[in-house]
């Protein structure tokens, strides 16, 4: 439904770009358990990262966030069934959530936020910036710009103009193409 870039797993009050203290940067998923399993959050994040080095100290360590036992637990078997299979210890850490710190603004939609004609559309559907972070359609539109999904489908119910639909799509088409090329 929406997500969010910040800061978490570390002791330092209201962190900050340029001092974090322990803190890392993380990404916050909130999610409807009726459209989208935790279980599957997981297989996407694992699908794209499975990391055999620790990250780059503490702000960058690679940790996965739970909010309860059952999270908990399912991440912690997610990870031992792919060190299993990889025959490898995987470098992730599994830590309680605790407080989520937002990041500052210019961290957040990083994707969309390189597009200048579909921010100043986005800009113009939300009162504000926070309305802006918020939004479920903004999260969807910045992900299929990070290469995240099918833009096609359900892209009309995004309050998006038809300009600004097609501007996704092509984007997106680009991107596919530039992946693929690698």
């Amino acid at each position: 439904m929406r997500t969010r870039v910040g800061y978490a797993g570390g002791h330092k009050q209201d962190p900050a770009y340029h001092d974090l203290g322990d803190q890392a940067e993380t990404l916050r998923v909130e999610f409807d358990p009726a459209q989208v399993s935790y279980e599957q959050l997981l297989d996407v994040y694992w699908a794209g990262f499975r990391p055999k080095h620790p990250g780059w100290g503490t702000q960058y360590r690679n940790a996965i966030f739970v909010g309860n036992d059952e999270q908990r637990r399912l991440a912690e078997e997610h990870k031992r069934r792919l060190e299993e299979a990889a025959g490898d210890e995987l470098a992730v850490s599994i830590e309680a959530a605790g407080t989520f710190w937002p990041a500052e603004a210019y961290h957040q939609k990083h994707y969309l936020r390189g597009d200048a004609d579909l921010m100043a559309e986005f800009l113009g559907m939300y009162p504000d910036e926070e309305a802006f972070v918020d939004s479920t359609a903004a999260a969807r539109v910045n992900g299929y710009l990070g290469g995240y999904g099918d833009p096609r489908a359900g892209l009309g119910k995004l309050g998006l103009s038809l300009e600004g639909q097609h501007r996704v799509v092509e984007a997106t088409a680009r991107r596919i193409r530039f992946t693929c090329l690698i």
